[in-house]
């Protein structure tokens, strides 16, 4: 008799706590209207394509927030039968699920999920952790009994539906419906219901997004215990087939990772916003990623890895692939690798030879040479003799690169390069010239970019706009200042001598029936094959290689990186006008030397005299005469043979009269470099 009254005080007792406790909880759970604000399940962060298609959402996935009469019957039933069939009875507690709850906990040895009603469930969404405690389960009862005092029913289940996390990414029912099924939840269908009722056990196991089947067969379950529980007739749930409900595909998340994962690190230098969703509009063009993609994949030999990056005209980059799976790696070799450019280096020997005063139609002699005990060789293991400028640059002739580097300094060629923005150390020994510096993609195709802009500077960017979910801009992209380079003749010289390349050199594999500049690269033993090169306002540079830098047989600057540019370019300009470059901009007044003045243009217009134009204004190649041990005579495109010699002599005149070098532009800074420069050995 003691021991029960000890029982029934100690009962007592225990009420009268749980009801202090009660109290405390009611008087400190928020309001409704704050429980509708998901702020804390964390940021989320919708990264959309320059269409405003959704790339990827990173962070929780917010619906709409649904009331109750605008969510449909069949899902709030459906709901309550898998759940919690008592949830319209109960205080907040199920004794009889309690009950089997500490059952299972004395057999089992720890405690599983049973139990919990639908109260319960969103007191340890909202306040609580998901660890199994006896103290957690505790708080988690009083939570429930709380919000029971505090919300109607139908307030209690409107919350648990719109904040209940159903498996990829997605929070609430409306997220998940335009998840799985992409629409809004008020159009949710029975079996649909079914489906994302289902989820609640085991969102990882269940989800549409991971296992399709195992999600239509646990709707089975779900339609099953609706009937059981006269929800819906058993007529209803036998006319439902869950094999026959259409989910939504799953967006391809493969190589588009590797430009999200590149664009939303800048977001912490853009904005301050950190808790409300947001909407990142960048600059991806989804039709050109999916070319791009195909580019790489068709085209990288086997067991080599490939990455292409395409930046418009005002830098907005259109396509980036860092690697043939992001699966398999997320190391973005557009971004993140450093490897030797080779002969795509050459453009910034070059530059610094036209800004120098030199001109495509300059000659000089391909011949062996040695500069501080360094013999470059060429790679036809040949030398032409006398070569124009134009010619030396289209055959990617190694000599006349380091005869360059000698005569201007190879500092000099570096403090280019730093100038086009690379940002990796620039070796200033000769071979530099061959390009044995590290460089990432990225920076050699807007420094290739900068050119194509007639020397003004590119800063590539991928964020357009940041807005939240109601609208308010956080964020807009504005252009710099411009930044020039070089000046718009060097630039134009320089396009010339890059479409030359592409016309009648190493790089013709990367024609595509327009107007085309661009560069081969390739290293030593044919670790690394690049084509950098642009058309129609659109720049685009193409790596491939190994990644541990192992020789790949046949690549070559020319072959594979060349054929996926031509393959990605074809399709990502098809839309867009025909350009033709302009490579004779003239000297402006002020730059002229005395000289000049007294000639005028026929001194300074050294790009006058230009090979033939086919339909399309692209220059006919030409040929020139054959040297001893040198490659065959190039032809015209269309096999008609070699040009006449009149053709020769507009296309090769002699060579003018030596002139003055041109005066600095005031516009432009002073050269970094002050060392001295070799003599031309």
């Amino acid at each position: 008799m003691r021991i029960l009254k000890w029982l029934v005080v100690a009962g007592i007792a225990g009420l009268v706590l749980l009801g202090i406790a009660v109290a405390v909880a009611y008087s400190q759970l928020p309001s409704y209207s704050d429980l509708e604000k998901r702020s804390d399940l964390g940021q989320m962060v919708r990264v959309r394509a320059a269409n405003g298609q959704v790339l990827v959402s990173v962070g929780p996935s917010f619906g709409r927030w649904l009331p109750y009469d605008q969510i449909p019957a069949e899902m709030r039933a459906a709901m309550i039968a898998v759940e919690d069939k008592r949830f319209r009875s109960h205080l907040g507690v199920d004794p009889i699920g309690i009950a089997r709850s500490f059952k299972v906990r004395i057999e089992s040895g720890h405690w599983r999920q049973g139990g919990s009603t639908i109260t319960q469930q969103l007191a340890r969404n909202i306040f609580l952790t998901n660890s199994r405690t006896f103290g957690r389960k505790l708080k988690e009862v009083v939570l429930a009994l709380a919000l029971e005092r505090k919300f109607s029913k139908d307030q209690i289940l409107e919350l648990y539906l719109n904040r209940v996390y159903f498996g990829g990414g997605a929070y609430g029912i409306d997220a998940a419906s335009r998840t799985f099924f992409g629409h809004g939840a008020d159009r949710l269908s029975l079996g649909e219901s079914a489906i994302i009722a289902g989820l609640v056990k085991a969102p990882s196991n269940y989800s549409p997004t991971a296992d399709a089947e195992a999600a239509r067969n646990r709707s089975g379950v779900v339609l099953k215990s609706m009937a059981d529980n006269g929800f819906i007739t058993a007529a209803a749930a036998a006319s439902v087939n869950p094999a026959e409900i259409r989910l939504q595909p799953t967006t391809k998340q493969n190589s588009v990772r590797y430009f999200t994962d590149w664009a939303l690190p800048q977001l912490d230098t853009l904005i301050d916003q950190t808790k409300d969703p947001i909407d990142v509009w960048t600059t991806l063009d989804p039709g050109m990623q999916l070319v791009a993609d195909r580019a790489i994949q068709a085209n990288a030999p086997a067991g080599t890895q490939g990455a292409l990056v395409a930046i418009d005209r005002d830098g907005a980059v259109r396509a980036m692939v860092g690697g043939k799976d992001y699966v398999d790696s997320i190391y973005n070799r557009a971004t993140q690798a450093t490897r030797q450019p080779g002969s795509s280096f050459k453009l910034f020997v070059y530059l610094t030879a036209l800004e120098s005063g030199m001109k495509p139609t300059d000659t000089i002699v391909d011949e062996p040479v040695t500069i501080g005990g360094w013999s470059p060789r060429n790679s036809t293991r040949t030398n032409l003799g006398p070569v124009s400028l134009r010619e030396a640059f289209s055959r990617s002739i190694n000599t006349i690169s380091a005869k360059i580097g000698a005569q201007l300094g190879f500092g000099t060629i570096a403090d280019m390069a730093r100038r086009f923005g690379i940002t990796t150390p620039i070796s200033t020994y000769p071979s530099m010239v061959l390009g044995t510096s590290d460089v990432r993609l990225i920076d050699m195709t807007k420094a290739f970019a900068a050119v194509n802009n007639k020397g003004v500077a590119i800063t590539p960017y991928a964020i357009r706009k940041v807005v939240t979910a109601d609208g308010r801009l956080l964020y807009q992209h504005e252009q710099s200042e411009e930044r020039v380079l070089v000046a718009p003749w060097v630039a134009a010289e320089m396009t010339d001598l890059l479409q030359s390349a592409v016309l009648t050199g190493t790089g013709r594999a990367a024609q595509i029936g327009r107007p085309v500049a661009g560069k081969t690269g390739t290293t030593t033993s044919n670790k690394d094959g690049w084509f950098i090169g642009f058309s129609s306002g659109l720049t685009t540079g193409v790596w491939m290689g190994r990644d541990d830098a192992r020789t790949v047989p046949g690549l070559q600057g020319g072959t594979a990186p060349a054929r996926a540019f031509h393959d990605f370019m074809s399709v990502a300009v098809a839309n867009r006008p025909v350009e033709q470059f302009e490579t004779q901009v003239p000297i402006p007044d002020w730059q002229l030397t005395p000289e000049e003045e007294v000639y005028g243009d026929t001194e300074v217009d050294a790009n006058a005299m230009q090979p033939l134009v086919d339909a399309n204004g692209n220059p006919l190649p030409l040929a020139i005469p054959q040297q001893p041990g040198a490659p065959p005579p190039m032809v015209r495109p269309d096999g008609t043979g070699d040009p006449s010699q009149q053709e020769l002599d507009q296309a090769f005149p002699p060579a003018a009269p030596q002139q003055q070098p041109r005066q600095p532009d005031p516009r432009l800074p002073p050269p970094e470099s002050t060392e001295p420069r070799p003599n031309t050995p």
